[in-house]
Formats: C-alpha cells, sequence, structure tokens
C-alpha cells in the first residue's frame, strides 16, 4: 500500500474554502474521491467560523441527498473545528458542504490517498 498526502481537491493551493451555499442543491464541492473501489482517500475536513453566532454546517457524503447530509453546529470563536476525522471515500464520489449563513465558514483540511 502507498499513502500519498493531498490537498483537498476543493483548495486552492492549499487554502481555505470560503462556504457561500446555503441550500443542499448549492453546496460547495469539497473534495472528490479517486475513482474506483481498490483503492481510498481517507478525509480530514476542519471548519472555522467566522461569524459572531453559531453556524449549523451540514456536510453532504457522497452526495446532496437528505440521506447523505451529515449536521454540525460550528461554534463562534473557537478556531479550527474538526469536523471529519479519516472517513474513507472512494468510487469518484465527493464531498460537498453548505451553512446556515453565507460567508461565515471556512473549510481546509486534507487527503491520505491509500492505494
Amino acid at each position: 500500500m502507498t499513502y500519498t498526502k493531498l490537498l483537498l481537491s476543493g483548495s486552492n493551493s492549499g487554502q481555505p474554502i470560503l462556504i457561500n451555499s446555503i441550500t443542499s442543491g448549492s453546496a460547495t464541492p469539497i473534495h472528490t474521491a479517486i475513482s474506483g473501489t481498490s483503492a481510498f482517500d481517507e478525509i480530514y475536513i476542519y471548519a472555522t467560523n467566522n461569524s459572531n453566532t453559531i453556524v449549523t454546517t451540514t456536510i453532504c457524503w457522497g452526495g446532496t441527498g437528505s440521506a447523505n447530509q451529515i449536521p454540525i453546529v460550528i461554534q463562534n470563536g473557537f478556531g479550527r473545528t474538526c469536523v471529519c476525522d479519516g472517513v474513507l471515500l472512494n468510487n469518484g464520489f465527493s464531498v460537498y458542504v453548505y451553512a446556515q449563513t453565507s460567508g461565515s465558514i471556512l473549510i481546509d483540511g486534507f487527503v491520505n490517498r491509500i492505494q
């Protein structure tokens, strides 16, 4: 097995991804996993709430349907919060994020690709 550390595919050179989306239909793409089923992406995602209030943020894992949605409450003033701790994904599925408030959540992280 080979492990390769990668940036989130939705990130520009490792910079945080600003979440302006407020619905699942317009959710911001964060990462697209490796194609096929013989390799995996181990995904770590962190959220930062830059607003003055608590913001509910939803991670859409593998799709944007209701069965794929994981709501998470992100406290303000706490810095980076781990919202995904190495969950596996493959077969070209994607991770998306939307938030209760536009422009308040920043997403960053990395991927360990296991081949």
